[in-house]
């Protein structure tokens, strides 16, 4: 009662992979309560309200790297505080239409993590775990694979909108110089990468590097097990359509001298900013 802040300890936390559409029909006429939360919860004991400076609480992995951002409790006493066991979603690269498979988020693998809480100067943690339910017949080796593959789209979505970020920066620079050459090159590979036609209520253009890139990432997650032979397909072919285009780019930089005229962010602080 007299720390700042306690965790209290909790049993490991079974991953939900199934989805139930049963819904509430027919509650209505029932006395029905509410199921047991499927989240993992992170229980803790303030001594005092957290009202002056901030306070933030992260989600980490065993190799330090922050998985996501919740929002902390801050009131006196005990505080839960729920998370879906996903990683945010990844930055999508920005287009004339939403890419809906960029929405998706993807549920970490089983393991031991740990809620950091920073309240000021002080920093509190406490491990957790998360377990497969043995009760779904989903072999390692798939599990495995289907983590491997939703990291790599993961990281290739969020690549390719960094590369669009430098892009729209050099179209910006080409405008302000009035070089309608650099331009017309560098919407041509834009063409290529993203739509860039149309809008969220006419979606008549055709699917570009992102848009299949994005579908794939939504698919493979929402599967169970492995993904299929011609998912691993259509990813090597995405593969190479994305280290195409960061070469057309790399030439259009190098020809056009263009890292010496425009500052860029930081492939870092681009995925932070908004």
């Amino acid at each position: 009662m007299d720390k700042t802040l306690h965790f209290f300890n909790s049993k490991p936390t079974v991953i939900k992979e199934t989805k139930s559409f049963s819904g509430g029909f027919g509650n209505e006429t029932q006395f029905v309560g509410r199921n047991k939360s499927s989240q993992a919860q992170i229980k803790y004991h303030l001594k005092k309200r957290h009202t002056f400076g901030k306070m933030t609480m992260a989600i980490v992995d065993q190799k330090g790297d922050t998985i996501t951002e919740l929002t902390p409790g801050k009131s006196k006493g005990i505080n839960i505080v729920s998370w879906s066991y996903r990683k945010k979603q990844p930055k999508v690269a920005t287009g004339k239409t939403f890419s809906f498979g960029g929405f998706t988020t993807p549920i970490v693998p089983a393991g031991i993590y740990t809620a950091r809480i920073t309240k000021g100067k002080e920093t509190f943690e406490h491990p957790f775990e998360l377990v497969y339910d043995s009760k779904l017949q989903i072999s390692e080796a798939d599990r495995k694979l289907k983590n491997k593959i939703v990291t790599q789209l993961y990281d290739m979505i969020e690549s390719l909108a960094y590369k669009v970020y430098e892009l729209d920066t050099y179209l910006e620079y080409a405008a302000t110089v009035k070089n309608k050459k650099i331009s017309a090159q560098l919407n041509k590979l834009k063409e290529t990468m993203v739509v860039t036609t149309g809008d969220n209520y006419v979606g008549a253009a055709e699917p570009q590097l992102r848009e299949k890139m994005t579908d794939l990432f939504q698919k493979v997650e929402n599967n169970y097990g492995a993904p299929t032979a011609n998912e691993l397909m259509n990813l090597k072919i995405i593969g190479t359509r994305l280290n195409e285009a960061n070469k057309s780019l790399d030439k259009l930089k190098k020809k056009y001298k263009l890292n010496s005229r425009v500052e860029l962010m930081s492939f870092e602080a681009f995925l932070r900013s908004k």
